[in-house]
């Protein structure tokens, strides 16, 4: 009896002492929720900041102040907006009709005929993606494709005239003498353009509004025929693209000021008038989805498997919604049909890639039926998820290690573990183990999910499991993104700022270098002119450009991680 008394006193001093552990644990698993929660409401911050400094360096200070002030308020009318941010109405409205155009305000008219103005925060953070579209448009459309997206993004809203006119233009300054660009091959890439929804019609005024003989709006209501988005008017703009001449000369080398005043004023009429076009930024996203798609499947499979995913996705681009989560479902027949001529595959051979692709546990392609050959679709969400998945193991690698990265990837796979069993089947000591799960736990890569066995939630009687949220995670490091990016920004305009004498200074050496090459000086001339610019001052230029371009290519690097982060997380909101 006295023995089993001393054993009963030693599991009560036990399980204290467990009680004590897990309590402690209970602590440290409350700490990283109430980081967790601290970190949502700073959240915005990283963004307003961001927003910030993307606004001022597109647009200046007044422009920045105002949309900055929205986005910290929310929708507010026009004297408000005035009076809080100490701004003159003028300066307030010239202020809003720049970020209208731009398409970063919308406007809503209460039903007292108050006209509120909200900004868009998620538009302004995609103008750090405009490199991007650009490039994307020149490398599907060449070179007037990148130069129509540029105008557009840069503009705002313009009609097909104008792009075509300004795009013609440029594209002859740029060839070589007694060459020109017609309007109608770049009227040609428009078309194209339009036809695969990189670019879209703009809401306009409908004709009833404008004939309405009571008194006017307090502001237009803008409609938008979803028929009529992609629709190009019929133009016939003939022509060619015309050289810059000197500020003082028109076309014709006559003078300004000699000019008829008649001739000056007389306009033709615009034939697309009223009918604005801009980029359809949604289009674009789904393109940079659909490239990281089919990088993932080439990565996994091979060049073939992800041809036939880029195939399938080429297929269903214009009839799949952009938010869609899933392709429209596509026969192997059609899937077939459809393949580049470069590819010389048989049918059959086919079949077995896109079996191979529906059996694969990632689950990118998915079987819908059996008829024509077998039905298929691509599952965009499940997609958007491994990448998501996989962006996360990566940042836990180069962050905390590979072994870390092992458990991560353990309690991904597994969905629930306890600590022992984490230890166990990394096998990794548990010292080690429990240092990386708090490591990885206080910074919110994994959380801690409590199961009581009683109401009473007693340490004792509690389970402790490790779980990672791929949402939550997703988000904070979606927050972590953003402030690397304004850190970049800052630093890139900092260095700018640094070395402003010596960037003037070499901008007016090239002026005058081209300038005299342009009226055929002697190579002496130049070399002397060149020799204004120090070797001391041409390696800090050097090394300032380098500087610049590491802090450009981060920043397109890092916002490819946000548009990865940000997809995922608006295509799991939309299935919740």
């Amino acid at each position: 009896m006295r023995g089993e008394g001393a054993r009963g006193r030693r599991s009560n001093r036990g399980g204290k002492q467990a009680g004590r552990k897990l309590r402690s644990q209970g602590r440290d698993a409350r700490a990283p929720r109430a980081a967790a929660l601290r970190l949502l409401s700073t959240m915005t911050q990283a963004e307003i900041k961001l927003c910030s400094l993307l606004l001022q360096e597109h647009f200046g200070e007044i422009v920045e102040k105002i949309g900055v002030h929205l986005i910290r308020t929310g929708s507010q009318p026009l004297r408000v907006i005035a009076h809080d941010t100490g701004t003159s109405l003028d300066q307030v409205k010239k202020a809003l009709c720049v970020l209208i155009q731009h398409n970063l305000v919308i406007y809503q008219v209460h039903k007292r005929g108050v006209v509120e103005y909200e900004a868009q925060c998620s538009r302004v953070l995609h103008m750090l993606r405009y490199p991007r579209y650009i490039y994307t448009a020149k490398t599907l459309y060449s070179d007037t494709g990148e130069l129509i997206v540029e105008e557009l993004l840069l503009n705002g809203k313009m009609t097909m005239s104008a792009v075509v006119k300004k795009v013609a233009d440029r594209l002859t300054e740029t060839m070589e003498d007694g060459k020109t660009m017609d309007y109608a091959e770049v009227s040609n890439t428009f078309v194209r353009l339009a036809d695969t929804h990189f670019v879209q019609r703009c809401p306009f005024v409908p004709a009833t509004e404008n004939s309405d003989p009571g008194p006017p709006p307090p502001a237009p209501t803008l409609v938008i025929n979803e028929k009529d988005m992609y629709l190009v008017p019929k133009l016939s703009l003939i022509g060619k693209g015309k050289r810059r001449r000197s500020s003082d000369e028109d076309a014709t080398g006559e003078p300004k000021a000699k000019r008829p005043k008649h001739i000056a004023d007389n306009k033709e009429p615009i034939p697309d008038d009223g009918i604005y076009w801009q980029a359809n930024l949604d289009r674009f996203h789904q393109h940079f989805r659909d490239q990281g798609i089919v990088s993932a499947v080439a990565n996994r499979m091979d060049q073939t498997s992800s041809e036939i995913v880029r195939t399938m996705l080429r297929m269903s681009e214009i009839t799949t919604p952009s938010n869609a989560p899933f392709t429209q479902p596509l026969s192997s027949n059609e899937i077939f049909r459809s393949l580049p001529v470069g590819y010389n595959i048989s049918k059959q051979v086919l079949d077995q890639y896109l079996t191979l692709l529906a059996d694969d546990p990632l689950e990118f392609v998915g079987k819908s039926g059996d008829s024509g050959g077998g039905m298929y679709v691509i599952n965009l969400h499940k997609a958007l998820g491994s990448l998501a998945t996989a962006t996360l193991e990566s940042v836990v690698q180069e962050r905390f290690g590979s072994r870390c990265a092992r458990i991560f990837r353990l309690v991904l796979q597994k969905k629930h573990l306890e600590q022992k069993q984490v230890e166990d089947f990394a096998m990794i000591p548990a010292k080690e183990a429990k240092d990386m799960l708090y490591k990885m736990l206080s910074e919110n890569f994994i959380s801690l999910q409590e199961i009581p066995k009683t109401p009473d939630h007693a340490p004792s009687r509690t389970f402790y499991l490790y779980t990672v949220n791929i949402l939550s995670a997703a988000r904070m490091l979606l927050h972590r993104c953003y402030k690397s990016i304004a850190n970049l920004i800052e630093r890139r305009q900092f260095e700018t700022k640094e070395n402003k004498r010596l960037l003037e200074k070499s901008q007016r050496v090239e002026a005058i270098i081209a300038s005299m090459q342009a009226t055929g000086a002697e190579e002496a001339q130049l070399q002397e002119i060149e020799e204004m610019i120090t070797a001391p001052e041409r390696q800090q230029l050097e090394t300032l450009k380098r500087n610049v371009n590491k802090l450009d290519a981060s920043e397109i690097q890092v916002d490819e991680t946000i548009f990865l982060l940000e997809s995922y997380i608006e295509s799991t909101m939309k299935r919740q």
